[in-house]
Parts: C-alpha cells; sequence; structure tokens
C-alpha cells in the first residue's frame, strides 16, 4: 500500500496520518444517531470482539472450576499464569514477528521511521530495548496480571461479591461488556496522571517511557507497581455488581489490548490493498511528548475535557506548545521567588 495517499513523511523520514485523531461521537451535541451508527463497528470489530473472545476460551476451557477458585493454591496459580504467558507471547509475537523482525511492511504507516532493535541504549537492561521489555513483561507484568485474576475468580468463586447470572440479567450485562472499555480509559487515564506526578514518574513510570519508539514488547514494560495498578482495572467487578466472564474481558482489555498503543503503525496490512486501523496514534504521541494523551483515542473525552489533548494536528501542537510554554513560565516564577 501507498502510505502516502493516507498521510505524509518528513525529513527523517517518520510518518504521520492526515487528518485529526476523532473521538467517539457519543459526545457530538447535538447528538448525530447516523454518525454513532456508523462509529459502532469499528468500536466493537475487530479488538474489542477479540478480547471478548478470549475472555470466553478462558471461561470455558481455562478457568478451573468454581471449587477449585474457593481456595487458592499455586497449582491453578501457576495454570493461569503460564496461559497468560503463553498467550501474549504468541498473541504480541505474531506483530513482533511480521512487523519488527521480518518487516514484512518496511517502514509504510510507521510512526517512527527508526526500529529499536537497531538502537542500543544504556537505559535498557543489556542495552536492548526488545529485551529489556520482554523481561519485564514476562517476569513482572504477566506475573501481576494474574494475581489481579486469581484475586477477584477467588472472590467470585467464595460469594464474596454478587455473581449476577447471563440467564436473569443478560441486558445488564451486556450493557456492561459494552462500557467495560469505557471503564478501562477512565481508570487507565487517572491512574496514569498520577504516575506522571514528578517523583512517582521518576520512581514508577519513567520505565515505561524509557520506549520513547515503542514496540509490541513495550506495552507491558512496566515498573511491579504500574504493572498492578494498570490490570487493577478488573477489580471494579469487585464494586459494581457483575460476573466473572465480564471482569475477565476487563481484564483482556487491559492485558492484550494494551498492544494497540504500542505497535508504531497507523495501519497494519494484511493484504497488498487492505489494513487494519490500529487506533495506536494517541498513545504513541503520548510516548513522544510525555504530557498529552493521558487516556485512550477519546473514547471518553478526559484528556479534551483536562486539556491535555493532542489530535495529531498542527493546531494540536501548537495547544501543546502553548500548554508548555505557559508551565515553564510557572515553574520560573515559583524558582524566582523562592530566590
Amino acid at each position: 500500500m501507498d502510505d502516502l495517499k493516507y498521510g505524509v513523511r518528513d525529513k527523517r523520514g517518520d510518518w504521520k496520518p492526515n487528518g485529526r485523531i476523532e473521538g467517539a461521537p457519543l459526545w457530538n451535541w447535538p447528538p448525530r444517531l447516523p454518525k454513532i451508527l456508523a462509529w459502532l463497528p469499528g468500536y466493537i470489530w475487530p479488538w474489542n470482539a477479540f478480547h471478548m473472545a478470549t475472555a470466553l476460551i478462558y471461561w470455558f476451557y481455562i478457568v478451573p472450576g468454581v471449587e477449585t477458585m474457593k481456595t487458592i493454591s499455586w497449582g491453578w496459580a501457576l495454570w493461569l499464569y503460564a496461559v497468560n504467558a503463553a498467550t501474549i507471547l504468541v498473541f504480541y509475537g505474531i506483530f513482533e514477528l511480521r512487523y519488527y523482525i521480518k518487516r514484512t511492511q518496511a517502514t509504510r504507516f510507521k510512526y517512527n521511521h527508526k526500529f529499536p532493535g537497531d538502537a542500543p541504549s544504556d537505559v535498557f537492561w543489556f542495552q536492548s530495548q526488545n529485551l529489556d521489555n520482554f523481561l519485564r513483561s514476562f517476569f513482572i507484568t504477566i506475573p501481576l496480571w494474574t494475581v489481579v485474576e486469581v484475586v477477584f475468580l477467588w472472590c467470585f468463586a467464595n460469594g464474596y461479591v454478587p455473581w449476577v447470572g447471563w440467564a436473569d440479567h443478560p441486558v445488564y450485562l451486556a450493557a456492561l461488556v459494552l462500557v467495560a472499555p469505557a471503564i478501562h480509559e477512565v481508570h487507565f487515564f487517572f491512574i496514569h496522571r498520577l504516575i506522571h506526578w514528578g517523583p512517582l514518574y521518576r520512581w514508577i513510570h519513567s520505565v515505561h517511557h524509557n520506549s520513547i519508539n515503542p514496540s509490541p514488547w513495550s506495552s507491558l514494560s512496566m515498573h511491579p507497581v504500574e504493572g498492578f495498578l494498570y490490570h487493577a482495572v478488573a477489580f471494579w467487578h469487585l464494586v459494581i455488581p457483575s460476573n466473572p466472564i465480564v471482569a475477565l474481558f476487563q481484564l483482556h482489555v487491559a492485558g492484550f489490548g494494551a498492544v494497540n498503543g504500542h505497535l508504531g503503525f497507523d495501519k497494519l496490512e494484511v493484504t497488498d490493498d487492505k489494513a487494519v486501523d490500529s487506533h495506536a496514534y494517541a498513545h504513541y504521541l503520548h510516548h513522544k511528548y510525555f504530557e498529552v494523551n493521558y487516556g485512550g483515542d477519546g473514547l471518553i473525552p478526559l484528556d479534551r475535557w483536562f486539556g491535555t489533548w493532542h489530535d495529531g494536528t498542527r493546531e494540536g501542537e501548537a495547544m501543546m506548545d502553548a500548554r508548555f510554554q505557559k508551565k515553564k513560565e510557572r515553574m520560573n516564577a515559583k524558582a524566582e521567588a523562592n530566590h
């Protein structure tokens, strides 16, 4: 595919899409039903449909029986970790192999023309972003994902929280499934803003932001505190009446869905004339500029409401620069006052 039909490439070789990042039309006023209906298929397919499919596979084929889950034991906990690690290895590994190792798409639709494997750096373990990100994912973050999973399954199995049945409340649970990605965005936005606060950023979040040019293995490369807080979004289903399948879906939106913002490509070519939108640009801009787009891609427009939205346009760039300038002036004024 010719990526220059969809965007532009600068002198360095970095590519960016034409147009602006559009948030969900749910928030437009006056509401436009045709636009909302046109947006819904892309909201469901392919990513959220995939996360629900994996949640169902887990529930029917992976998760142990209720009686087993009433008692936490190393056996079923390690089993879940093994499955989580294996599925991430396969799922993320497909993207890594195709687009970063074989480079079958070269740099078409790639935001940053460089590949992390070509740039050794002392900020990473063994000077390798790929190896650092891989090890942090599999030996820190995925174990913490599993801890969250074990805890909420144990709570449901023991009746510590309401277990809403599909037969009795299908409409409510279906609505909760549709809302789950919004729960993820709100949860992610606020914990993300928290760990961008100075001391917490240096101690915790800087680990993830070492990957300025992210790739699939960057998705779950986190400090342990961030890794736990990120996946703890599933604990909302211990607070609101829910079902373990919906909680698994919520967990998979976080765990499997993390790859979306770190693919590094705007479109993933599947044939010579067909491609899948990655929805990666909003979060790529966060990795590039650090202080924009703390949430997702605008399902819940918290970044707009808090003034940290960057839509990928020159206007978005100007707004960001103006905000940075005001921040610099405040810091300078504070420094002068202290003297």
